[in-house]
């Protein structure tokens, strides 16, 4: 148990976004509702997170100063200067915070990566403010760093090296030194706590990434308004017509009643037969993801499927296109790709999707509120993982909120991902954009009502969804690991007088 005590705290620390860090969110929850205790979140602002934490009375979140962009004019020559320098303005600003701003929390909760300055900076607070500290590994700093720079790069090798301890680079000793000086540490899989223990000497427990309890199947009304709600973007396209938007002028009307994929008549809401797939694919839009399998098997799908159905190539899309707006039906359906997310590579994809010339598949890129993502993986009929991992020891979170859904996954193929996709039972592993072209067509074969396929995997994350949550994992595996890092640090502390008794 934690140890009893009046107005115990804990601090979650993210040297990132807070809204794009689920995992951390949903340990201030644990922490607050399942521990009773009064919660401290450090982290940048930006995306909002979920309002059951921005809520919460015993949460409160500090949000640190940004550091700032970087002049596309500034001269070349003084970039590795600022390398330098951002790391020492965050190192400063994050102890400021967790040694002034706050009050002393019992323990320390510190995602890792970043490691550079967020471990040294933590471990700092806590000697300071004599609290235990807790890293909670989702993956390797110079693995990620390797993504941007290129594994060849000389800062990744220094970076790499120094991190293994070496005493005379002190500023970068991170991950290992930093690492093996925590009271406790979590990871996200059985491969990384190997890694971990082999490697680096530091014995964790593994925290499985799982849903809490707003990620759910949405009822049919839910998914009519979500719709409704999103109507807009889905309708408009990018600036052209596909086949999602054929017929839809935009103009004027009442659209409550009517969406894409729903109707509702009265008190009544129901599916429409000529629907398309909803396919869901949520990206940072970051090199560990290669969002250009998917536009290739988009393609490929567009393509095989014409091939299929002995379509003439000189028939233009709009032939196809009034088809569906009719309401005919075909073997295969149209898919429509919903990619949520933000990040440094969207635009170049976003263009990419512009100049593509598809009969049966459209695209659409949007950001959600933390409320609508859990209803829109709720409504979707599909979800596709494209995440890879730069260490392959971490699992991507997107899935696990797919399974919370109950929505079944075709995911990238890498070395520890069937720890969670199980193949033919909740989803489907791909290694090529061929794969995946060849997945879409056997699963959507007769949608909505024929395709056994697809319906075999949903049952299959319906009980992936059953077997567990966030709430049941945390209260067996990190709670007692942080309630006992916590005790035998403040006893530790008793006894070398580091704290007054009482």
């Amino acid at each position: 148990m934690m140890r009893e005590k009046k107005n115990g705290r804990a601090a979650v620390v993210v040297l990132g976004d807070l809204g794009r860090s689920p995992r951390m969110q949903y340990h201030a929850l644990s922490l607050a509702r399942q521990a009773s205790l009064e919660v401290d979140i450090v982290a940048y602002g930006g995306s909002d997170p979920h309002s059951a934490v921005s809520g919460h009375s015993s949460i409160h979140i500090h949000k640190m100063t940004s550091w700032p962009t970087i002049p596309r004019s500034l001269p070349k020559i003084l970039y590795p200067f600022l390398l330098l320098l951002k790391p020492l303005f965050q190192f400063v600003m994050l102890l400021w915070l967790l040694c002034a701003k706050i009050p002393r929390p019992d323990v320390f909760i510190v995602q890792n990566p970043p490691s550079i300055p967020t471990l040294v900076a933590v471990k700092w607070a806590s000697w300071l403010r004599h609290s235990a500290f807790i890293v909670d590994w989702h993956n390797f700093g110079y693995t990620l760093l390797s993504l941007s720079l290129g594994r060849t790069s000389l800062f990744v090798a220094v970076y790499k090296w120094s991190s293994g301890g070496c005493s005379h680079v002190y500023f970068f000793r991170v991950e290992k030194h930093y690492g093996k000086m925590a009271n406790g540490a979590l990871c996200v899989t059985r491969a990384m706590q190997h890694e971990l223990a082999q490697n680096w000497g530091i014995k964790a427990t593994v925290l499985y990434d799982q849903p809490p309890e707003f990620f759910r199947p949405a009822s049919l009304e839910e998914k009519h308004k979500l719709f409704c709600r999103l109507s807009e973007h889905i309708t408009q396209g990018h600036g052209f017509q596909d086949c999602i938007t054929y017929g839809v002028t935009g103009e004027g009307g009442d659209n409550s009643y009517e969406s894409v994929f729903t109707a509702q008549v009265g008190n009544e809401f129901s599916l429409k037969a000529s629907r398309p797939a909803l396919i869901v694919s949520s990206t940072s839009w970051t090199p560990d993801e290669d969002f250009g399998l998917l536009l290739e098997a988009a393609l490929m799908y567009d393509r095989r499927v014409a091939a299929l159905l002995n379509e003439d190539d000189a028939s233009g899309e709009e032939v196809v296109w009034k088809e569906f707006y009719d309401g005919k039906q075909s073997l295969y359906p149209r898919l429509l790709f919903i990619i949520t997310g933000k990040g440094p590579e969207k635009e170049k994809y976003e263009e990419k999707i512009r100049r593509l010339n598809l009969k049966r598949v459209a695209f659409r890129t949007m950001w959600l509120s933390a409320e609508d993502y859990p209803l829109l993986l709720g409504s979707a009929d599909l979800g596709v993982c494209l995440h890879t991992s730069s260490s392959g020891l971490d699992l991507p979170m997107k899935v696990v909120d797919m399974f919370g859904c109950g929505l079944p996954v075709c995911a990238v193929s890498y070395s520890c991902i069937e720890e969670l996709v199980k193949v033919n039972k909740n989803g489907l592993l791909f290694s090529s954009s061929s794969e995946l072209a060849d997945e879409l067509i056997m699963l959507f074969k007769g949608f909505p009502d024929q395709c056994d396929a697809l319906k075999e995997l949903r049952n299959g994350a319906m009980e992936t969804m059953a077997s567990t949550r966030w709430a049941t994992e945390w209260e067996e595996h990190a709670k007692p690991l942080i309630s006992k890092a916590s005790f035998l640090f403040y006893l530790e502390a008793l006894i070398s007088s580091s704290l007054p008794v009482g």
